[in-house]
């Protein structure tokens, strides 16, 4: 930004970076956000596949416990990007919407198909909240003001969002960083910490903040292995999932986004499909993956159970046992087995 000019950005103010320009971030040697008349263009284009109006999911509402075998990697999907993960002792949840609709209003905006795979009553005690940018089918604030109440979880984010917590949600504990910011966490069987690393997206809450607040992945780090946490991505030719296994040398879990891909020429920027998902497993190093970010909202062009099947599909091509990519559904719960490294 040049010398006296104003920096309007409300969430974030810092020195320029790779990532950052002074005023917005952007995703380095990336694809930006596609303008207002191609969000028209893919609006009005047709293509739509109708999602039926209720799918429940075939797994019940699961009453999740706290997770004592500090050895022990156990996973359940909430629905959508919402994921308990419960590893070292720890219960940590990943974008936590409980909410029906995921837009500014709570009358308009897309609305849930299945109820939350965990009711909100039946949660562990939360320790961490891991929230990965201010879209809003993954930065609810009413959830997050329930969670602050009921379990004064710590909550980790990157640049700017915390701006818009402390304003909607005052009083919660946050540890803000930049890509590459690392916090300690305390664990029963001793330290664990939660890397901030990037992602390929962007974020918006309204028209005129575009970009103003950081979008991440996160990897926790613990005695019982690594989980690596893709947040909303495109797969930006696999250069975040190389990263990070050179980073962090592999994972022992893997949650990858699958859904809301189509059409490509608009959402290849922003969301990977689940053949670019399963080649990301790869290039992470991880030894499981479970799917998220499919079968709850319609966000996008693609029926509600294609994710699934596409998946299935790629995973059979490749001759990769489909118990090792799990497209997950609400209710469901998967205790990883032990790391074979």
């Amino acid at each position: 930004m040049a010398a006296g000019a104003k920096n309007d950005n409300p969430y974030y103010s810092g020195p320029p970076s790779d990532h950052f320009d002074g005023r917005i971030f952007f995703n380095p040697e990336g694809i930006p956000p596609r303008p207002f008349t191609d969000l028209l263009r893919w609006q009005f284009g047709g293509g739509r596949a109708k999602w039926p109006s209720s799918w429940p999911s075939p797994f019940p509402s699961a009453k999740a416990e706290t997770l004592t075998d500090e050895s022990a990697l156990r996973v359940t999907m909430v629905g959508h990007a919402t994921l308990l993960i419960q590893i070292a002792g720890l219960s940590i949840l990943t974008d936590p919407v409980w909410s029906q609709r995921v837009s500014p209003v709570s009358f308009l905006g897309p609305r849930r198909v299945n109820e939350p795979g965990i009711a909100f009553d039946d949660l562990p005690p939360i320790d961490v909240v891991l929230l990965s940018h201010n879209h809003y089918d993954h930065f609810d604030t009413a959830t997050l003001r329930r969670l602050n109440q009921a379990h004064d979880p710590l909550l980790v984010t990157p640049l700017g969002n915390d701006a818009i917590v402390r304003k909607d949600v005052p009083g919660m504990r946050i540890f803000c960083g930049d890509w590459g910011a690392s916090h300690e966490l305390t664990a029963p069987s001793g330290k664990a910490t939660v890397h901030i690393e990037p992602a390929h997206h962007w974020s918006a809450r309204g028209t005129g903040d575009r970009r103003m607040a950081l979008w991440s992945a996160f990897v926790v780090e613990t005695s019982a292995g690594k989980v690596y946490v893709a947040g909303d991505t495109g797969f930006h030719r696999g250069i975040n999932y190389r990263d990070a296994a050179q980073k962090h040398g592999g994972f022992r879990l893997a949650i990858l986004p699958i859904g809301a891909y189509e059409p490509r020429w608009f959402m290849e920027g922003q969301h990977q499909n689940p053949d670019e998902a399963l080649e990301g497993m790869h290039l992470c190093n991880a030894e499981f993956a479970a799917g998220c970010h499919w079968g709850t909202f319609q966000l996008t062009n693609e029926a509600i159970d294609e994710p699934r099947d596409r998946l299935h599909a790629a995973l059979d091509r490749a001759g990769v046992a489909r118990e090792r990519f799990r497209p997950m559904l609400p209710g469901e719960t998967w205790d990883l087995p032990a790391s074979a490294t």
